[in-house]
């Protein structure tokens, strides 16, 4: 069996929006790797994202790779809404267009290449790693 890509990413901004950030921490075995990047305007929500979006696309071939997020817009997003979005033409059960749809896209084209199991955490709860990303998004904020 294959080793599992451990990742761990957040999301931050400063004002909703406002100035954003996104780490991930990467851990394959007893090698990590860690990114982080920050936007002047955006959101939250599209910080989720795209460290979820940057991690994967940090990844050179298919992995099995486990996904630890304390978003529960990305986690529920991929894992229950996405499906009948796609069925829908990226809308909504109003009708209305997906918001970051661009973003979600993005993650669905990056997820169809690798086996990702998905994992949520409270955000500020004293999970080591979850406050990694955390710290590295809050840098994306500072370094803008």
């Amino acid at each position: 069996m294959a080793q599992t890509v451990e990742m761990y990413t957040d999301g931050a901004c400063r004002g909703n929006p406002g100035k954003g950030g996104w780490g991930a921490l990467l851990r394959y075995g007893d090698v990590e790797k860690t990114l982080y990047g920050g936007e002047s305007m955006t959101t939250n929500n599209r910080m989720e994202l795209t460290a979820v979006i940057k991690g994967l696309e940090a990844l050179n071939k298919p992995c099995q790779v486990k996904v630890t997020t304390d978003s529960k817009y990305v986690l529920t997003g991929i894992t229950e809404w996405m499906p009948n979005w796609k069925k829908r033409n990226w809308r909504t059960a109003n009708k209305k267009p997906v918001l970051n749809v661009d973003l979600w896209k993005k993650l669905d084209e990056l997820v169809a290449s690798h086996n990702v199991d998905w994992d949520w955490v409270k955000g500020h709860s004293g999970h080591a790693e979850n406050d990694i990303a955390d710290e590295l998004a809050n840098l994306g904020i500072d370094e803008l």
